[in-house]
C-alpha cells in the first residue's frame, strides 16, 4: 500500500479499529477515513452506500462489530446476529460496488467448531457444530468471511479474512454486562482490592483454555496481511499460538492487580468452549509473529484501567 491511499479503518472507536489506527499511523499512512456511528450508521444500507459513493476508499479494514462476552451473547442474540450480519453485507457490498482495491474482514476464533481439533485450522470451519453461547455472532461472522469468498470468486474482489483469537488491550470494555472474561476480571479484581481484599466471584469451573493477544499484536498482523505483494491465504488465523487455562489466567490477573483474597469459582455459570487455540503456522509463514507476551500486555492494560477509574 502507498502510504497515501485512502484507507477507511469501520469501528475505529473499538479496541481493534483504534489499534489499527495506531499501527496505521506509526507506519506512514497518512489518509485514514473514519466515521463515528452518530456520522454513518453501519446498519443502514443506503448511507453505506452513499458513503462509499462520496468517499470512495481504496482499501477497508472491517473492524466494525457487536461485540460481548457469554453473558451478552447469551442475552441479546438477535442484536448479536441482526447487527453483524448487516455491517458485514452493506460493508463488502458497498466495498464492491465502488471500487475497493482491498478489504480485510475481521471475525473471531468463535467461527470454529465448539470441539474443533486442537490447535485449531482454518480448515476446521463449517466441520461440526457451534459453541451455543455465541452462536449468533459466530454465523454472522462465517457469513461475512464467506460474503468475501463468494466475491473474489465471482467478481474477482480482492478481500480477505482475519480470525483473531481472544484480544485485550487499551481502550477495552470494562463494563460486566458486555465485556470478555480478561477485562471483566481486571475490573473484578481491582474494586476487591479497593474494597479491603473482598472475595472474587467468577463464571465457571476455571478449566476451560484460552488463548489470549494484544490487540497491537493484531493491528501489527493485519496491517502485514494488507501489505504483502502476493495473494495471503483468503482466511488466516491470528493468535500467539499459546493458551493457559481460565483459572491460571485469573491468577495471573490478581497478582497482577494486587488482589490478596478469595476467589470463588460459580459454578452454575456456563464455562464455553472447552478450548480454543489457533493454529497460526498460515501467518507464521507469512512472516509475523506476535511481540506482546501476556505478563506484560495485562499489566500495561491494568495500569490504564487503574489511573482512569
Amino acid at each position: 500500500m502507498k502510504s497515501n491511499v485512502i484507507i477507511y479503518i469501520a469501528g475505529h472507536r473499538g479496541v481493534v479499529g483504534s489499534a489499527l489506527c495506531r499501527e496505521l499511523t506509526r507506519k506512514g499512512y497518512t489518509n485514514l477515513l473514519t466515521r463515528t456511528h452518530s456520522e454513518l450508521d453501519l446498519c443502514n444500507q443506503q448511507a453505506v452506500n452513499n458513503f462509499f459513493a462520496t468517499e470512495r476508499p481504496d482499501h477497508v479494514f472491517l473492524a466494525a462489530a457487536k461485540v460481548g462476552g457469554i453473558q451478552a451473547n447469551a442475552t441479546h442474540p438477535a442484536q448479536f446476529i441482526f447487527q453483524n450480519l448487516a455491517i458485514a453485507t452493506n460493508i463488502i457490498d458497498a466495498a464492491y460496488r465502488n471500487g475497493v482495491k482491498k478489504l480485510l474482514f475481521l471475525g473471531s476464533s468463535c467461527i470454529y467448531p465448539k470441539l474443533a481439533p486442537q490447535p485449531i485450522k482454518e480448515k476446521d470451519l463449517l466441520t461440526s457444530a457451534l459453541e451455543p453461547t455465541n452462536e449468533a455472532y459466530a454465523i454472522a461472522k462465517i457469513a461475512g468471511l464467506k460474503m468475501c469468498e463468494f466475491y473474489n470468486r465471482e467478481y474477482g474482489t480482492r478481500y480477505w479474512s482475519a480470525m483473531p483469537t481472544n484480544l485485550y488491550g487499551p481502550g477495552d470494555n470494562y463494563d460486566l454486562e458486555t465485556s470478555h472474561v480478561l477485562p471483566a476480571m481486571i475490573r473484578k479484581f481491582h474494586e476487591a482490592k479497593l474494597k479491603s481484599q473482598h472475595p472474587v466471584t467468577l463464571w465457571g469451573t476455571g478449566s476451560p483454555r484460552r488463548e489470549f493477544l494484544h490487540v497491537d499484536d493484531l493491528a501489527r498482523g493485519c496491517v502485514h496481511l494488507m501489505e504483502l505483494g502476493s495473494e495471503p491465504p483468503r482466511l488466516v488465523n491470528i493468535g500467539c499460538g499459546q493458551d493457559l487455562t481460565i483459572k491460571e489466567l485469573a491468577l495471573m490477573v490478581q497478582k497482577c492487580v494486587g488482589h490478596t483474597g478469595e476467589i470463588i469459582w460459580d459454578t452454575d455459570k456456563p464455562d464455553g468452549t472447552p478450548q480454543k487455540l489457533l493454529d497460526i503456522s498460515r501467518i507464521s509463514g507469512l512472516g509475523w509473529k506476535p511481540e506482546i507476551g501476556l505478563k506484560e500486555g495485562i499489566a500495561s492494560v491494568y495500569e490504564e484501567y487503574a489511573g482512569r477509574s
